[in-house]
């Protein structure tokens, strides 16, 4: 099924319920490694732009509006803009919000000091997720941040996958195996490597410098399935 399709019909049935409410773990993390010392008093914080590719219904960007910073959001799908927009009123904070293709945003050149992807990326394929890469270092400023969390290949779905599943050597067809915990995600699911042409080669090749990674996971059916992430910071050069 087509992404956009998959998750318009989502969030039209399912409104805010369809995704989580409150901001991802390892996003929070990266912020007080980077950002959380910044003053309130000097609006020091309003200066820093802060874009989330895939940002759905702004479970994250409300966070960080909260907090002050100059942010900006833009996701593929307009339902998810919507419910965005009234998740944003419900903590009375303001965000830029865009419905458009992350491979073809509209935004200027080095616009941003920091574009975030909190688990949005990965329903790309190898391919256009080398174009997203290029269209991240367009719009990033120089020495901007790049912050991931994404699926990893050390997980049990992609493990138990077999070549016929998948459609390039990192991307599933789908989730259909039952024992996953996004069983029933039905459109392109990514995973990736930190070892050989994994992550780190991609970024390096798209002219950004890895200065952080490392692995996050847990399990779910009883302890029975393992999932993992990859979660990175990488500076343009």
């Amino acid at each position: 099924m087509d992404t956009k399709i998959f998750y318009d019909n989502e969030y039209l049935e399912k409104g805010l319920n369809a995704q989580r409410r409150y901001p991802n773990e390892e996003l929070c993390r990266f912020m007080g490694r980077n950002y959380f010392n910044k003053d309130f008093s000097y609006k020091q914080r309003k200066e820093i732009k802060i874009l989330e590719i895939g940002c759905g219904s702004c479970a994250n960007l409300w966070m960080l509006a909260k907090e002050g910073f100059d942010v900006y959001g833009c996701d593929l799908s307009e339902n998810a803009i919507k419910l965005g927009q009234k998740m944003l009123e419900k903590y009375n904070v303001n965000a830029k919000l865009t419905s458009c293709n992350m491979l073809s945003t509209p935004y200027e050149d080095t616009s941003f000091d920091t574009v975030i992807d909190v688990f949005s990326s990965y329903c790309l394929c190898r391919s256009d997720y080398i174009l997203l890469l290029k269209e991240i270092k367009r719009i990033i400023k120089h020495s901007g941040i790049f912050f991931s969390y994404f699926p990893s290949k050390k997980s049990d779905t992609f493990i138990r996958s077999t070549p016929k599943e998948r459609y390039d050597e990192d991307t599933l067809h789908g989730i259909h195996d039952s024992k996953s915990p996004y069983f029933g995600n039905d459109y392109l699911f990514r995973f990736m490597s930190c070892e050989g042409e994994g992550v780190q080669q991609l970024l390096s090749d798209a002219g950004f410098s890895v200065n952080y990674i490392e692995t996050t996971g847990r399990t779910s059916n009883s302890g029975n399935e393992y999932f993992e992430w990859i979660v990175f910071e990488a500076i343009s050069c």
